[in-house]
């Protein structure tokens, strides 16, 4: 099948979506997609299918409409697809708080487990990285967080570490108290979650260096096209890998290049997992 103009199709199974820089080339390609379903004897849902406009403009395409063969497309601020949240802000703030609702949910589920006193802290420990981090961790590779993201995420690991380590009886005071961050730091050994966050990233950039000129499936993490608003540009995921990068001190800014050893790309993401930060 062949779309109009320059074109993103990101297809998984019957979950197919169309990217586009218009409203105009995105109803031809959809009515390309359209016709070229129904020669297979497939058949486009209209109440199932919606679009979005993702721009900084909250009155962006208002004045349009996506209609194909007497169907009207329903227009929506968020949808979810394969378990992320897009928005047309693109920001991944409400990705990560319905990542942080799930991993709530799936705390309370094993909460008992947590409490349970037959059960050892370091069992307890697998319980959170096997059953709950992964919850909340899902599509980690992708996310670029900024600093209150990260401080969400440290928020929601300490609630459960907490759970885990329990009270300590104060020295001074003699009264039970709850355990502080640094407290928690150097009581659980492995990875805290933005570390964890960071490693894997950083891994996987290294797979999407290794894809050479096939850059179709990560198009959207180079930042969006066109005129930027006035004031500091977010940072993007690539800048977020160069970012890591120079925390263990590696200052080369052609990752890309950089993570063709793969040898010294696993030392660099060793180092990253590793670093020890508050």
């Amino acid at each position: 099948m062949k779309l109009n103009g320059t074109h993103q199709l990101l297809a998984y199974a019957d979950d197919v979506n169309i990217l586009e820089g218009s409203i105009h080339t995105l109803k031809e390609n959809a009515e390309t997609l359209v016709a070229a379903t129904r020669e297979i004897g497939l058949e486009v849902s209209a109440d199932k299918t919606k679009y979005m406009v993702m721009s900084r403009d909250q009155n962006a395409g208002r004045n349009h409409s996506v209609r194909i063969d007497n169907s009207t497309f329903e227009r929506v601020e968020e949808f979810k697809y394969l378990g992320t949240t897009l928005t047309n802000q693109n920001s991944i703030l409400e990705d990560i708080k319905n990542r942080l609702r799930s991993g709530n949910t799936c705390y309370y589920s094993v909460q008992n487990l947590l409490y349970s006193r037959l059960l050892s802290k370091n069992l307890k420990i697998k319980i959170y990285r096997t059953i709950i981090l992964p919850v909340v961790l899902y599509v980690r590779e992708t996310w670029s967080l900024t600093l209150r993201l990260e401080r969400k995420l440290r928020v929601f690991e300490n609630m459960v570490l907490r759970r885990i380590f329990g009270p300590r009886r104060d020295d001074v005071t003699g009264e039970w108290r709850r355990l502080h961050n640094e407290e928690l730091n150097d009581l659980y050994s492995s990875l805290n979650i933005v570390r964890v966050i960071k490693s894997r990233r950083m891994r996987w950039a290294g797979h999407v260096a290794s894809m050479g000129e096939d850059w179709g499936c990560i198009g959207s993490c180079w930042g969006s096209l066109g005129k930027e608003p006035l004031g500091r540009p977010r940072r993007r995921w690539v800048d977020k890998i160069r970012m890591d990068l120079q925390e263990v001190g590696c200052w080369c800014m052609d990752w890309i290049g950089l993570a063709q050893d793969r040898d010294r790309w696993r030392t660099l993401v060793s180092a990253v997992m590793n670093l020890r930060v508050p």
